[in-house]
């Protein structure tokens, strides 16, 4: 008998052990999920302070935080590349339209794979590399300005952006650039003034600002300076165009879409030698037009159609045998067309429509069977397409002359001959 109890009593405490351990193992495997027994609830650390912190939920502890990721280090091909790094991120940040997805290229240290921009030697260090023209032209791209772009480039020479929508006023540190010699921000969203820090740019060439939003008056400087082409048109400015017109050294000079006003100077002549195209359409010019415009010998287009000019048309425009587009339509102008200039034989597009001349020669009307002289509503009376008898009879009624009236019958380069048309030559009255 004793020794069935003894048997009895061994099994009741080795179960008893069992269900001890398993439950301890439960309790650690919930409370702590999976750390180490020196922080469970069945440690020795719970045996001295109790269990009443145990009957709480144990929050899981943070991960380590991960290791801060390896700043990528860029390695330039010159020192004047990684200069201007900083400068082209700055400005990416800025834009805010970018349809061609151009500025997904302007990553990494490879600046002269970035689309629009070029590298060459700068002049002053012929190993060096650095970003030395720009061709936006066509990007769309949209920025509220373009300080501290354009004006912090050390080095550019050409800044083209035509067709962008790029807006403010142009900083006046462009003039602390000594490279740059072209500059088209033609077709954008500029205002303001004229940008005045191009007048000291000596080097500077090409301008184009034409098809932006600029008012007031053009500085008369701009036309003395060394440039080549200069475009002004499609914007507001509102001012005379100066005296010094014919001092210019330009090839074409584009004032069309503009508000100038006042008469074409007379000066214009001292140009003679290097105007190809003029464009004066489409302002509030008024006066006569002065003969010295038959001077322009190197002039391929003269265009000052959509004015307020009045007066015979000068026979001097005869002496322009490079020309090959006149244009005075929608004017004032008045008498006779000159047959001396629908002799000129290069002349593809000769203009007069919405004046008020009264007679046409057998050579001019042999340029109008051909299409090339367009004398359509004027007042010529065998003529079809003509203005009103009425009219007609309204604006004669309101006498109009010009000063130094025997101007429009002189010829210039016959006066003088090829070699010399001397305005202060010419007969007094």
């Amino acid at each position: 008998m004793s020794t069935l109890l003894y048997v009895i009593l061994t099994s009741l405490i080795v179960s008893t052990l069992a269900i001890n351990t398993n439950r301890e193992t439960l309790e650690f495997l919930i409370g702590n999920r999976g750390r180490g027994l020196k922080k469970g609830c069945s440690s020795e650390n719970h045996r001295k302070h109790g269990a009443t912190q145990c009957s709480k939920s144990v929050v899981p502890e943070a991960p380590p935080p991960a290791p801060p990721l390896k700043k990528e280090l860029l390695l330039f091909a010159d020192q004047r590349l990684a200069l201007v790094y900083s400068i082209i991120q700055k400005f990416k940040s800025t834009i805010t339209s970018d349809p061609f997805g151009v500025t997904k290229t302007w990553v990494g240290s490879d600046i002269c794979n970035y689309k629009g921009f070029f590298c060459d030697s700068p002049p002053d260090n012929k190993s060096a590399t650095t970003v030395a023209s720009i061709d936006f032209n066509g990007f769309q791209l949209a920025a509220p300005t373009l300080d501290g772009f354009l004006d912090q480039l050390p080095d550019v020479a050409l800044f083209h952006a035509n067709s962008n929508n790029f807006a403010g006023t142009i900083s006046p540190n462009i003039a602390k650039l000594p490279y740059l010699y072209e500059i088209d921000i033609s077709n954008n969203l500029f205002s303001g003034s004229f940008p005045a820090a191009v007048l000291g740019m000596n080097g500077l060439t090409f301008l184009d600002i034409r098809f932006n939003f600029f008012t007031g008056a053009v500085p008369p400087q701009i036309f003395t300076q060394n440039l080549d082409v200069l475009f002004l048109n499609n914007n507001n400015f509102t001012t005379r165009l100066p005296d010094n017109l014919g001092s210019t050294h330009i090839l074409y000079l584009t004032l069309a879409n503009n508000k100038f006003i006042g008469p074409i100077p007379s000066g214009i002549f001292k140009a003679f030698s290097s105007l190809s195209e003029v464009l004066l359409l489409n302002n509030q010019l008024t006066g006569c037009l002065p003969y010295e415009v038959g001077l322009l010998k190197e002039a391929i287009v003269f265009d000052a159609g959509n004015n307020k000019l009045t007066g015979p048309l000068p026979i001097a425009l005869s002496c322009l045998e490079k020309v090959e587009q006149l244009n005075f339509a929608g004017n004032q102008l008045f008498g006779m067309v000159p047959e001396m200039v629908c002799e000129l034989k290069n002349l593809m597009n000769f203009s007069l429509s919405n004046n008020y001349f009264t007679a046409a020669g057998p050579l001019c009307r042999i340029l109008i069977e051909k299409g090339v002289l367009d004398v359509t509503n004027n007042c010529i009376p065998d003529l079809p397409f003509q203005r009103s008898v009425v009219e007609c009879s309204d604006f004669f009624a309101h006498p109009k002359s010009c000063p130094q009236m025997w101007s429009y019958t002189f010829i210039p380069c016959k006066s003088f001959g090829s070699g010399s048309m001397i305005p202060g030559m010419a007969p007094s009255p």
